[in-house]
């Protein structure tokens, strides 16, 4: 069964640094890069003359591929090293980095990663999407909108919008953290950063119950306990403690049954957050309660209806079935 990482946002547009390095999984775009250099002047009649290219060049266990041609790609090697790196270190390579490219966004991603204050950090995202900008083109914007990710050079663009994103709502200027969300749904609707939870949730707060909707419509098979509870309250807040409600409910305890136990109270939260959850478990109710228990604590009505469902759910299954005669 997959894991994944809890999807919490930074909040205050910092994080704490850690005592140990841990692997940063942006560091995985190290090695694509690499490939598209070695690729970049070469042209093949199929995948698999491709493939075999790249076995050829990999015989040695490492990628005989070419270094850095342009400032941009020195500066972005220099983050690459950075993200292996914590402290002063880290940042003094993301500030080396700005002196070879003022255009290397992920060097201001990681700036704001480690700034403490808020407007600080905003600031430092805000560079990074408009250094974003300007290495991608309006061109690649116009071309590429709806598989954005699938495009390697516009992965920290979209790493700092994000941030941006974050911070902007931190600091309680939440339609405009709600329209750079929207925004890169757009741009990558196959949302590979998970874009698409932190939306509903914001949605959820601000009582946009018709573009949270739509942004649910929009990704009908998600199947997911974030996902299948947000349906259920937004179910209940547009048409009431009726059938549909009920129903919404009934497929959300399916997806994932212990979420009801935390809200209701019934079950104590651990103390801490796990680090990885899986589908259908009690870590993924816990993350989800980091992430969405505002919406059900601030929808009047809504616990209380919650547990009244719970009630006739279970007296409902627990009758016995008359035979058929």
């Amino acid at each position: 069964m997959t894991t994944r990482k809890p999807r919490g946002a930074k909040g205050k547009g910092s994080a704490a640094a850690s005592p140990e390095v841990v692997f940063d999984r942006r560091l995985m775009e190290q090695h694509l890069a690499a490939v598209g250099r070695l690729l970049a002047d070469k042209e093949f009649d199929s995948i698999e003359e491709a493939n075999a290219y790249l076995q050829q060049a990999m015989a040695g266990g490492d990628l005989l591929a070419p270094g850095p041609t342009t400032p941009l790609e020195e500066a972005q090697e220099l983050i690459y090293e950075a993200m292996e790196s914590r402290g002063k270190q880290r940042q003094e390579l993301a500030h080396k980095a700005l002196q070879i490219s003022p255009d290397c966004v992920d060097a201001y991603v990681l700036l704001a990663e480690t700034e403490k204050d808020p407007q600080e950090a905003r600031r430092l995202y805000e560079h990074g999407v408009q250094a974003g900008e300007r290495a991608i083109g309006p061109e690649t914007f116009a071309e590429h909108a709806g598989h954005f990710w699938g495009i390697l050079e516009t992965r920290p663009y979209m790493r700092a919008r994000l941030g941006l994103a974050q911070a902007l709502w931190y600091l309680d200027e939440r339609q405009e953290a709600i329209e750079h969300l929207q925004a890169m749904l757009t741009l990558n609707p196959g949302d590979n950063q998970g874009v698409r939870y932190l939306l509903a949730n914001w949605l959820t707060a601000t009582g946009d119950d018709v573009a949270l909707g739509e942004l649910l419509a929009q990704y009908p098979d998600e199947w997911s306990a974030p996902w299948a509870y947000t349906r259920a309250l937004q179910t209940f807040r547009v048409k009431g403690a009726g059938k549909a409600a009920e129903a919404a409910l009934k497929q959300a305890l399916e997806v994932n049954p212990f979420v009801p136990l935390y809200l209701l109270g019934i079950d104590r939260l651990p103390k801490h957050l796990p680090e990885y959850y899986s589908p259908g478990e009690r870590n993924e109710a816990v993350v989800y309660m980091m992430e969405g228990a505002d919406g059900w604590l601030e929808t009047r009505g809504a616990l209380e209806w919650l547990g009244k469902s719970m009630v006739r759910l279970a007296v409902s299954s627990a009758k016995p079935r008359r035979r058929r005669t």
